[in-house]
């Protein structure tokens, strides 16, 4: 018998399962795959752990009820990931790993954003066990969304999984998102040389070498967003961000290294090698003669932009649904990866983006049964034997 939704989000908050970019901050996420596995394989899914190469404490789970045997079968993949953004407990008014429920939501790092969505997606998937299925369901978990995309990036690699549809269970409020922006973390450093403040030309200094850097970045964002936009998006321009800047390590030092971290968005239809290396020209040129070492580097390989079809299958089944116009939003997914295996993808879930990464993250109650019904009319679409071929008329939700 399957677990009560709030008994399966508190075990899988009570795991954590941090993505980070720093070592010592990454946690591992295969308890979250186990307790995943065991829950599925309970309900007759067929299960696979794909252990990331060259990280053994990092997998992806692959489960599928109704395949058959068949190599590309069709059907349908909920598709999630199991990883966190870091916490600082202190800022939270309670324990993050501990799910509290409270004013009709459910508190926990992970809650929303985005652990709160395998509940869901097993317990509509509970309906369908003892049913026909003429095509196959698939629940597939991921990690380490938050920081490199490396699960889903080894998915790809490996070419699975097969299907026609694909729900990515993010936060959206229940709005299919049909397209999203693509994200770079490009890392920009500059190598001076340090010295003793008291005479400058001991040295040569890589913080005031930064700063026609950042001049010559803003105008290349200003140049973007005249030559690039997208009516569908609410910021409907690319975005580029100074994010961080770590620089020197004393004032009586002439600055010997500086590094400055942005974040960079990109709108479908946008070549993001080409502006890479636009970007990357730029930053050579406002150096020029300086006396300075300039690298420009990705933080982690980027996040492709994705965008399907607004009146797509899937796109206007969600959004009949759910009673909300499909959109687009400004953060990353994984859609892209699963649209390149050749699914028809939306980015559809419960839970506002608006509550992730950040203190007391939360996952509104409200939305937990609306989503498990309107997940179980799409299964019943697009897997059960009687619906998926006729394409019977939606129950649309009130």
């Amino acid at each position: 018998m399957l677990a009560k939704f709030d008994d399966m989000l508190k075990q899988l908050v009570a795991e954590p399962s941090i993505s980070s970019t720093t070592a010592d901050i990454d946690r591992s996420n295969l308890r979250v795959i186990e307790h995943l596995a065991n829950w599925l394989e309970d309900l007759g899914f067929a299960t696979e752990v794909m252990v990331l190469p060259n990280r053994p404490d990092k997998a992806n789970l692959i489960a599928t009820l109704g395949a058959n045997g068949k190599p590309h079968p069709g059907g349908l993949v909920l598709a999630g990931h199991t990883d966190t953004v870091p916490v600082d407990p202190s800022l939270w008014q309670s324990d993050p790993f501990q799910l509290r429920d409270s004013d009709q939501r459910f508190y926990g790092l992970g809650s929303c954003d985005m652990k709160g969505f395998f509940p869901v997606a097993l317990h509509a998937a509970a309906a369908f066990v003892e049913r026909d299925l003429a095509a196959p369901l698939t629940i597939v978990a991921t990690s380490d969304e938050e920081s490199s995309m490396a699960g889903s990036r080894h998915l790809l690699e490996s070419g699975k999984p097969k299907a026609d549809y694909a729900i990515i269970g993010e936060p959206t409020a229940m709005q299919p998102i049909y397209a999203h922006k693509g994200v770079s973390m490009i890392s920009v450093q500059v190598q001076g040389a340090a010295g003793h403040s008291s005479d400058p030309s001991l040295g040569h200094n890589a913080l005031e070498t930064m700063h026609p850097v950042m001049g010559a970045l803003m105008q290349f964002r200003d140049e973007l967003a005249q030559q690039h936009q997208h009516p569908s998006f609410a910021v409907n321009v690319p975005t580029l961000n100074l994010g961080c800047l770590r620089a020197g390590d004393n004032p009586n030092r002439i600055c010997g290294h500086a590094e400055l971290q942005i974040d960079l968005r990109l709108l479908p239809g946008m070549d993001s090698d080409a502006i890479h290396k636009q970007l990357e020209q730029r930053c050579h040129d406002a150096v020029a003669g300086s006396h300075t070492l300039l690298t420009v580097s990705t933080v982690y390989p980027p996040i492709p932009p994705f965008e399907s079809a607004a009146d797509g299958e899937l796109t206007t089944t969600l959004a009949a649904l759910s009673g909300k116009a499909p959109g687009t939003v400004a953060f990353g997914t994984e859609a892209h990866f699963l649209q390149t295996l050749g699914m028809q993808t939306v980015v559809w879930g419960p839970g506002s983006i608006d509550q992730a990464h950040q203190p007391n993250e939360y996952l509104e109650q409200s939305h937990i049964r609306p989503a498990i019904e309107t997940l179980q009319q799409v299964i019943g679409r697009y897997c059960l034997a009687s619906q998926c071929l006729a394409k019977k008329p939606l129950q649309q939700r009130p």
